[in-house]
């Protein structure tokens, strides 16, 4: 963090697809003044791009300082580093190479500040995968490019609301690859990364974390599927047997129907939809997804490109906000954690 700026982080923000609402929940949730109380806003992404959305949804409110020289930001101000120079087109709630181009151009130009030590965390808005996946990006999602870019070895998906934070033991896996991915090894480390950030980046100095099971009404001893016996009981077991608070293996449906899930400071979900259908009905407008796990902060809004609203002044910013503001936090209860180590 910048020794000139200490109790103001440097945010990175990525504009993501230029077609989609990247830009546009960006730009909303940056007219709001009350966040340069509290950190320096850096935007990766295009000056022009930001004039044609700011004119399209006619917000007068939002002004910004293009970054002439690398590293030297303006405080108070919303910076932009122009992370392209060649005209792109931009058809709104269109996909298109170009904006998927576009799209990566500020990912590469975000990690190469991130590692100079420019700023202190990056946020994300959507990408379509599609559009971005290739030789350069042959990812399934952001949480896989970050996790290669700084050689994490392993991350946790984390999506986090104001009273609900759901990790994911498999994330950008198909349905019919899951039970092959749920191994020991792997149930046992995404309950540590858990734990790690809980205490770290959320500042709960003893969490308790429930585990999902992966089969319906927990495999009913058997009946249903083997892995809850042979796999997420033992780990369960042996984790608790060291003094860790990790309860389960909980069936999904009644966990969350009963209200089980106020109970616990994190949720260890065995699959993407397992996770993240019950947090999106829960929290869906303030959802923040981060990245456990890595040596920087990430976040990103809980939500895609979203095509369909895409250029019509619609998109909610809410998430977007949040994303931002969970990232500064995360930064300064990082600085804390080290200092009490």
């Amino acid at each position: 963090m910048n020794p000139q700026t200490p109790d103001k982080p440097r945010i990175g923000i990525t504009i993501g697809d230029l077609n989609g609402i990247g830009t546009e929940v960006v730009i909303k949730a940056l007219a709001d003044n009350r966040l340069l109380n509290f950190l320096t806003p850096v935007i990766y992404g295009s000056t022009r791009a930001l004039s044609y959305y700011r004119k399209l949804m006619n917000i007068e409110d939002f002004n910004y300082s293009q970054v002439k020289t690398k590293g030297q930001f303006f405080p108070k101000t919303v910076n932009v580093v122009n992370c392209w120079e060649d005209v792109i087109e931009i058809t709104p709630g269109q996909p298109s190479r170009q904006a998927g181009k576009a799209a990566l151009l500020c990912l590469k130009k975000a990690v190469e500040e991130m590692k100079e030590g420019l700023i202190d965390a990056i946020v994300t808005a959507p990408i379509d995968k599609n559009t971005i996946h290739g030789e350069e990006f042959p990812y399934r999602g952001h949480t896989e490019f970050f996790t290669s870019e700084f050689n994490a070895g392993e991350s946790l998906m984390l999506l986090t609301g104001a009273n609900l934070r759901v990790g994911l033991v498999t994330g950008h896996v198909a349905v019919k690859d899951i039970a092959s991915n749920i191994t020991r090894d792997r149930v046992e480390l995404k309950i540590r990364l858990l734990e790690l950030s809980l205490k770290n980046d959320f500042n709960i100095s003893k969490p308790k974390i429930a585990v999902l099971a992966l089969n319906p009404h927990a495999g009913d001893e058997g009946l249903l599927g083997n892995e809850e016996n042979e796999i997420i009981k033992p780990v369960i077991s042996e984790l608790k047997a060291k003094g860790k608070l990790i309860m389960g293996p909980f069936a999904a449906d009644g966990f969350f129907a009963s209200g089980q899930h106020t109970k616990y400071d994190g949720i260890l979900a065995m699959y993407h939809d397992q996770g993240l259908v019950p947090f999106k009905t829960i929290d869906f407008s303030s959802g923040v997804n981060f990245t456990a796990g890595l040596p920087i902060v990430r976040t990103s809004p809980d939500h895609g490109t979203a095509y369909s609203i895409a250029g019509k002044n619609q998109a909610d910013e809410s998430s977007m906000r949040q994303a931002i503001y969970l990232a500064c936090d995360i930064v300064k209860n990082r600085l804390e954690a080290k200092k009490a180590a």
